[in-house]
């Protein structure tokens, strides 16, 4: 039996008092982020979480253009892009960089230890060598953890409820530096339902169509998807090889991914954008505690799911966050 922790839904953070609006309003400096997303800003889904951070932003009282700049860049999925693109955001001097998954927040940790860093989110922030706690992060680095390791067995449930007949599962992976671990983390909860995972391998963009060549002669019944940069052609290409998936992040639903389980998203960049004025006005990162999300969101897509030939339990569906149809 598929269930979710019962999370905190007031909030959905550990509560910090932030300062007034009009401390910014007052101000006649012009602020500069870097924001900086090894996938692509050009997918409408990621493109909308930018957003969101821009909206708490204004919401703080900083105004694009009056005295606020955004100088944003994205690979699109190619990291070996990431510190050329860190030279031109860090020439125009910026405030404070918000480096998007733990790809971005490694390369940002290589190119500065003076710019503050925001982490928006990081999946091991600890281990990743980010913070050396989370309570004093004793560095220029703060700002979110994710909890996709805490929710990779609730994911690999999610599947297992969504697609019970499965034996064979695919873990796809990229060359994100979080997936060996994730992947242990995926394995020995598949393994638990007496599941064989299939680690498969599809280190940039480019090499998708071979992993799912690679899914098809391993025979895979469904495909677990880790938590990293949004790859649209995941979505295409599990719907063009009939194998259902399941993702541990959000923007994929949108593009018509089967079932997700993560942290609830638009929270983790509202909070981000609050970091962002909490350095603005001082604070420094050394001593600014690093924050976990509390709400978690199961989202089924119907449609997706008719196409495939399957039932979405009832016991998920009254469960669910949202509910694509």
């Amino acid at each position: 039996m598929w269930c979710r922790r019962n999370f905190i839904r007031a909030i959905g953070y550990t509560t910090v008092a932030w300062p007034s609006i009009a401390a910014a309003q007052q101000s006649s400096k012009v602020w500069r982020v870097a924001y900086l997303y090894p996938g692509s800003l050009a997918n409408p889904a990621d493109h909308a979480i930018f957003d969101v951070f821009r909206a708490e932003m204004t919401t703080l009282g900083y105004v694009e253009g009056r005295d606020l700049i955004i100088d944003d860049r994205s690979a699109g999925g190619k990291l070996e892009r990431l510190p050329s693109f860190l030279t031109e955001l860090i020439a125009l001097h910026p405030d404070v960089i918000v480096a998007v998954t733990t790809p971005a927040i490694a390369a940002a940790q290589r190119a500065t230890s003076t710019i503050p860093i925001i982490m928006a989110p990081a999946t091991d922030p600890i281990g990743s060598g980010f913070v050396k706690s989370f309570a004093r992060p004793g560095g220029n680095i703060t700002g979110m953890a994710n909890m996709v390791g805490d929710a990779v067995g609730k994911g690999i449930e999610l599947l297992h409820a969504i697609i019970p007949s499965a034996k064979r599962v695919a873990v796809l992976m990229s060359n994100n530096s979080t997936h060996p671990q994730q992947y242990q983390l995926a394995e020995a909860a598949l393994t638990s339902l007496g599941v064989a995972a299939i680690r498969v391998m599809a280190p940039t963009p480019d090499d998708l169509d071979a992993a799912f060549e690679t899914m098809k002669q391993e025979n895979c019944d469904a495909l677990f998807v880790l938590a990293d940069v949004t790859r649209p052609a995941i979505v295409t290409l599990a719907a063009k090889s009939k194998l259902p998936a399941v993702y541990q992040s959000a923007p994929f639903m949108p593009l018509g991914g089967l079932a997700s389980y993560h942290p609830k998203i638009d929270a983790i960049f509202r909070k981000v954008a609050q970091y962002v004025d909490r350095i603005f006005k001082g604070a420094d990162p050394a001593d600014f505690p690093v924050e976990q999300p509390v709400i978690f969101e199961l989202a089924l897509n119907l449609k997706t799911a008719a196409s495939l030939g399957l039932t979405i339990p009832d016991s998920l569906l009254a469960r669910a966050d949202k509910v694509i149809e």
